[in-house]
């Protein structure tokens, strides 16, 4: 088992899903953690559950004094901060010109603007004390694209970028930031989603696999970007290069499109309600 005794970890999203996963596998590889969440009755609940000196507060990521806040209170409860684990996001699908302008602000101030103030306020952090690592959860669709997911493919492709930006600007400071790209995540955010058989093995993955490639991150503590699983990255580095057409045919014929075309509206519709409904999620 990979040992991260004595890291101090602050995880974004943290109250369900892959924050929680995530959280769980830090803690069995023996680091603490502080968990963020706009959902503060169960982030709370959530910490209370995995123990081990975890803690849960209450995390606005489009609110810049809510995470410098949640920063402050994660250093204090821990004895300091090694790591951030930018985590929270929100997916909506559908077709881009019936999404609502306020969803599509409120998918870029989470998924994107979220990242890079987190990054900011604990990059600054960690290059005061020459050391430190920002893991940013972004998605393979933050390389590839997909019809009835536009904005936050935008978002996602934008989190790629950034973290391979600061990835060279920060060569040689002692801080890390690393870029995790994961296929569809079996989480409420591909509730309603399916994708044919091949397809669904795979590009479909479990929130572990997508923890234990963070715990793996920090623990080798390199500047890069990591696909779950590995063979998903194979394929989104061949289409660079590949001709647009191919790329897009191949695409389709493998049934790629189905996956957020071919949606289950009742399966997802309490996830599509609190999107539309709510303030913020993570």
């Amino acid at each position: 088992m990979t040992t991260l005794t004595g890291r101090r970890v602050a995880i974004t999203g943290g109250a369900q899903g892959i924050g929680r996963a995530i959280a769980e596998a830090l803690i069995r590889s023996g680091a603490t953690v502080a968990l963020g969440d706009i959902q503060v009755t169960v982030v709370e609940q959530t910490a209370a559950e995995l123990g081990s000196g975890t803690t849960g507060h209450r995390l606005d990521v489009t609110d810049p004094a809510s995470f410098a806040s949640f920063l402050d209170k994660a250093a204090a409860n821990l004895g300091g901060l090694d790591v951030l684990v930018n985590n929270a996001g929100i997916m909506p699908i559908g077709p881009f010109l019936d999404e609502s302008p306020d969803l599509t602000r409120r998918t870029v101030e989470i998924d994107l603007m979220g990242v890079l103030t987190g990054t900011r306020l604990a990059g600054r952090r960690f290059t005061d004390s020459g050391t430190g690592h920002i893991v940013n959860i972004a998605s393979v669709l933050g390389t590839l694209a997909s019809p009835n997911a536009a904005t936050y493919c935008a978002t996602k492709h934008a989190v790629v970028g950034f973290s391979e930006a600061l990835r060279q600007e920060w060569r040689d400071t002692g801080v890390r930031i690393s870029a995790i790209c994961p296929g569809f995540v079996r989480t409420e955010l591909i509730a309603g989603m399916s994708a044919p058989g091949p397809l669904e093995r795979f590009l479909v993955v479990n929130p572990e696999d997508v923890a234990d490639a963070v715990v793996q991150e920090i623990a080798k503590g390199v500047s890069r970007t990591v696909f779950v699983p590995k063979a998903v990255g194979v394929v989104s580095r061949g289409s660079t290069a590949a001709p647009t057409a191919l790329v897009d045919m191949l695409f389709r014929l493998s049934g790629g499109n189905k996956v957020t075309e071919d949606l289950d509206k009742e399966k997802r519709a309490a996830y599509q309600q609190r999107l539309e409904g709510r303030d913020d999620e993570a």
